[in-house]
């Protein structure tokens, strides 16, 4: 991909090649998988309002799937990570805002669109209007050596993953062969963040250490609307940034709230991270070893 291609990716949550996915690199030279990328979009919120937090947000969902197809090559697969809407307790509203979001994102040029529930899609009645519109939220699917897991951690009452996920996972893991990539996708972070603002996944301690037994694993969430970072061993997990607002830094601010639209740099915050690989930025890559660059470009056209 040349560098433009990148740069037209800094308009949401964050894009991955296949390269920079630890272990891909040994699998590829024995099977003669080629590299790929996947977009990671998250925290869309279809449906919130509130213009002092972002006066486009109608908006900025039309203008990722908007970015997405403009690009000259067209990612293999696209992953929502859930909060694809705004929570309501309106059953009907609910389920309108799933079926809106749900046909935007179906303009996407790239057909295999993944998604999963966050806690604003799935808290309020267990995720039941996620399963109507979007089938099972816990799954498993293999793409070019590498095998990827969709885990719920948002329907269960209390931030978990539930017993019977992670016996499902358990045995998921049994049929693989060791050295086989991992990427695993989840809302919550699995690790505790914050936990006094429920960036953290009660029993999410259960599910890395069914993970940590594997030597090549990364995960991928959201819910935290901002970049971040962090190891549990050698598992490294990545937090996509939101399309509607940011998030402040755990524990910078008296409460979870989200941080004011700045008119003198709209869009400041959102969904903007780049993946990008130590040695060079086309698509033939000396060294697999990924780095995050966060850029502050506005979603949508910049003069």
């Amino acid at each position: 991909m040349e560098r433009m291609d990148f740069i037209k990716l800094l308009g949401f949550g964050g894009l991955a090649f296949a390269s920079g996915i630890k272990g891909f690199a040994e699998t590829a030279a024995e099977t003669s998988e080629r590299d790929f990328f996947f977009v990671q979009l998250s925290d869309s919120h279809w449906g919130f309002t509130g213009p002092k937090v972002n006066p486009d947000a109608g908006g900025t969902l039309e203008k990722a799937v908007a970015a997405v197809n403009n690009l000259s090559r067209q990612p293999d697969f696209v992953m929502f990570t859930g909060d694809l809407t705004h929570d309501t307790e309106d059953p009907r509203e609910r389920r309108a805002r799933m079926a809106q979001f749900k046909a935007i994102v179906s303009r996407l040029k790239v057909k295999d669109v993944r998604f999963i529930p966050g806690e604003h899609d799935a808290a309020a009645d267990r995720g039941e209007a996620y399963r109507e519109l979007f089938g099972d939220p816990t799954y498993a699917f293999d793409h070019k050596g590498i095998h990827f897991i969709a885990l719920d951690n948002v329907s269960q009452p209390g931030s978990v993953l539930g017993p019977a996920q992670l016996d499902w996972l358990a045995a998921d893991l049994r049929g693989l062969r060791p050295e086989t990539p991992i990427v695993v996708f989840a809302h919550r972070p699995l690790f505790d963040l914050y936990e006094k603002w429920d960036w953290t996944t009660e029993d999410g301690d259960k599910a890395i250490a069914l993970l940590a037994a594997r030597p090549h694993v990364t995960v991928f969430y959201g819910h935290i609307h901002q970049e971040h970072h962090h190891m549990t061993g050698a598992i490294a997990h990545h937090a996509a940034r939101s399309l509607i607002f940011p998030l402040p830094p755990p524990g910078s601010a008296p409460k979870r709230a989200p941080v004011p639209w700045n008119p003198s740099e709209p869009y400041k915050g959102l969904g903007l991270r780049e993946v990008d690989v130590r040695s060079t930025l086309t698509s033939r890559f000396a060294n697999p070893e990924v780095r995050e660059i966060i850029q502050e470009f506005p979603v949508g056209p910049r003069p």
